[in-house]
């Protein structure tokens, strides 16, 4: 059986498709940060020959901290998204939270994104697969890759036939989490492309008492392995300058340095692939 999705019109990853990247700030800041992110990484992209995704989050909303930034809203957000599929002329995604905003993310959004912590709620899985738009599903930190199954049956199942998968870690002990190679290829075996995000897998959650803390420097290192082991494609957070984020700013890879790691990633999939 061959595994493909399409992502957005133009835009497909999979068997014998190149490999996709999915990649953006954590969280909406502003509209020109956002723009620049996206022109910079469509470029990169396009050079190298990958798919590309523009991802920015407008609401987080599983902060740590209950006093934590959170992002500009639903309204706000998508107008950001909107001004960014426009400027740059990339397909965009981001996540929801609630059934209530799959159809309305899915009037600007190319891809809707399912959170970790939210992949075995039906009823925002079931909203997602009825709003027309492909779907990504983070694999939850506590969830097997067997499991992950009912996730894309139930969007399957709501009329969402283009479903990815994404391997983001799980639970270690306390404040870590680890990545499990083995998952790439058992999630795949769903009939589904499976994506490696490789900033949210060195993720320490609560690590820093009132916040995620992380560890960047291992950022490749589960990128080039996830590769070699079947992933379509990666997902990574980045900015110019990610120690000004209010979220995520320690696993996130600087942009500068982000196409050099997607270069080699994607030649380590090419040779596995042969």
């Amino acid at each position: 059986m061959k595994i493909t999705a399409e992502v957005a019109p133009g835009v497909a990853c999979g068997d014998g498709l190149p490999m996709l990247v999915i990649a953006g700030p954590c969280v909406l800041g502003s509209r020109e940060e956002a723009v620049e992110t996206a022109i910079t990484l469509r470029d990169a992209c396009r050079r190298m020959g990958y798919g590309y995704v523009f991802k920015a989050s407008f609401d987080k909303a599983n902060r740590t901290n209950a006093k934590a930034h959170r992002g500009p809203g639903i309204a706000t957000g998508l107008e950001t998204l909107a001004a960014v599929k426009q400027a740059a002329g990339v397909p965009v995604t981001t996540d929801i939270h609630l059934p209530e905003q799959a159809a309305v993310v899915a009037e600007i959004v190319d891809l809707i994104q399912i959170p970790a912590f939210l992949c075995r709620q039906t009823d925002l899985l079931t909203a997602a697969g009825a709003a027309g738009r492909a779907v990504n599903v983070k694999k939850g930190q506590f969830m097997s890759p067997d499991g992950m199954r009912h996730a894309v049956d139930k969007i399957r199942a709501a009329g969402g036939m283009n479903v990815l998968l994404t391997e983001r870690g799980t639970t270690f002990g306390y404040h870590n989490l680890v990545v499990d190679v083995r998952s790439i290829p058992e999630m795949r075996a769903h009939g589904v492309p499976v994506i490696i995000d490789a900033t949210h897998s060195v993720q320490k959650p609560g690590g820093l008492g009132d916040a995620t803390g992380g560890d960047r420097g291992m950022v490749p290192w589960i990128m080039f392995a996830a590769v070699a082991a079947g992933a379509d494609g990666v997902f990574s957070e980045t900015l110019p300058d990610p120690s000004r984020s209010p979220s995520d700013s320690e696993n996130m890879v600087p942009l500068a340095e982000l196409p050099a790691l997607l270069l080699k990633a994607g030649r380590i999939r090419a040779i596995v692939r042969g």
